[in-house]
């Protein structure tokens, strides 16, 4: 998995095709690690007690996805190679 940081060249890209990578990819990034601190929280593993419910935090995660999703679909209509 790309880190956030070997995003930024793409992000400052004049090709808007790359915009659209990073963008995409630093959205899969956000999800991945949010379902991994969610699952932290469910196991009791987190070292401090985080301010939000695990609902709220899990309720961020769907709209994060669908977003995902729609991303992904217009990379196949735009003809975006996003791996």
């Amino acid at each position: 998995m790309m880190e956030l940081k070997e995003t930024i060249e793409m992000m400052q890209s004049e090709d808007y095709k790359e915009r659209f990578k990073a963008e995409y990819h630093q959205l899969g990034i956000r999800v991945t690690k949010l379902r991994d601190f969610v699952d932290k929280y469910e196991k009791g593993e987190l070292n401090f007690k985080p301010d939000c419910s695990i609902t709220l935090l899990k309720g961020q995660i769907v709209p994060m996805c669908i977003y995902l999703d729609v991303l992904k679909e217009r990379a196949k209509i735009e003809g975006i190679q996003l791996k």
